[in-house]
């Protein structure tokens, strides 16, 4: 690794100037800062933060709409993470909650984890397999399905096997060339993710106009992966190059995408921080409408205030998966928002940004 390391200290010095290069992976994330590897950077290097953690960029609609769903009583399974994420759902009226008021919360239901406390119906669950089996328990269950492509062909299969599920699955790459046409921040490569590549194959990161490298998750990966992207920026070229070639192959795994389509169909994505992004989502087509659950319960979710998923709090969550702000800019990291009481999904998820630095960055 020290000598990967020289390499991209003479490759930054020719360089000359500040360089901005985005991990858009959430294991990326935490191998970055496991590793300490921004700390190995020369001082021109930069490693920002972008959209690669799914529970993060779940809009607060999403998680207010299957909060609801819960609190009106059909029972709920989802990945662990996703339990703890604050809805701006509160308990039925007049109905106390049955857990204390954490510090800097109002003392009413504000998670799934919340509402499993409060008498709900909600289920940790590892997979989708595990999901297929309390449905024999509980044939009303709602799945919550996040992620992109790489969880993705999953739900599809439970689909096909007859599970609810409420959608919250994106395309990957949306996401990628949205935070290239906004121009918030000035990024001059990717590194480029490695789980949703296995799905996806190569080609389709190409035209973006900027370096970028899939790599994998150990620090000589990522380490590797910088390295190209310095050298592409040194040389003037803006390519797409897969360090990965032990678990990505150029054309992805056509069996699980195809899978994705055989259920889903693209759609305007809703994302925290960025709103809506256009052919960025995926929803349940109408042949297996019977399984989508904002079809089979819309009398519920049709009275569900959606205007108070948007008013604005002191959580800089949808700044931070745009990479404009560190977590150390937030107002309420390491005061009132910890892992034990987190105020946004980037301290809930193991691979959110603020979580991310709150244990592994120093005090």
């Amino acid at each position: 690794m020290k000598k990967v390391i020289k390499k991209i200290e003479e490759l930054a010095e020719k360089i000359g100037r500040d360089v901005n290069l985005m991990e858009v992976c959430g294991t990326h994330t935490q191998a970055v800062a496991r590793h300490g590897i921004r700390a190995l950077m020369p001082k021109n290097v930069h490693l920002t933060t972008g959209p690669g953690c799914p529970v993060c960029v779940t809009a607060q609609e999403d998680i207010d709409a299957i909060v609801n769903l819960s609190l009106a009583g059909i029972p709920v399974a989802t990945y662990g993470d996703m339990l703890r994420v604050p809805s701006s759902a509160k308990a039925t009226e007049g109905r106390p909650s049955s857990t204390k008021a954490k510090e800097g919360r109002p003392g009413h239901i504000v998670s799934l984890d919340d509402a499993r406390e409060h008498g709900a119906k909600v289920f940790s669950v590892y997979s989708v397999e595990e999901a297929l089996k309390l449905l024999k328990e509980w044939p009303d269950l709602v799945f919550f399905g996040l992620g992109f492509e790489t969880t993705t062909p999953m739900t599809a299969y439970a689909i096909k096997n007859g599970l609810t599920v409420y959608s919250t699955h994106k395309l990957f790459i949306p996401a990628m060339k949205a935070l290239l046409k906004i121009g918030e921040l000035k990024i001059d490569g990717f590194i480029s993710p490695g789980h949703v590549s296995t799905i996806i194959g190569v080609a389709p990161y190409e035209g973006m106009g900027v370096p970028q490298v899939i790599t994998g998750f150990s620090a000589e990966d990522v380490l590797v992966g910088i390295y190209m992207l310095l050298k592409q920026i040194k040389e003037g070229r803006a390519e797409v190059e897969n360090e990965y070639t032990r678990s990505v192959r150029k054309e992805g795994n056509p069996a699980a995408y195809k899978t994705i389509f055989d259920v889903f169909e693209i759609a305007d994505g809703n994302w925290r921080g960025f709103g809506v992004i256009l052919k960025s989502g995926l929803e349940i087509k109408k042949k297996f409408s019977k399984c989508d659950a904002k079809v089979k319960y819309k009398n519920i979710l049709d009275k569900v205030d959606f205007a108070k998923s948007r008013r604005p709090t002191p959580c800089k969550c949808g700044e931070i998966i745009r990479g404009l702000k560190e977590p150390k800019n937030c107002p309420v990291f390491k005061k009132v928002c910890k892992p034990e009481n987190p105020v946004g999904p980037c301290m809930v998820s193991q691979e959110g940004a603020c979580n991310v630095a709150y244990r592994y960055e120093k005090q």
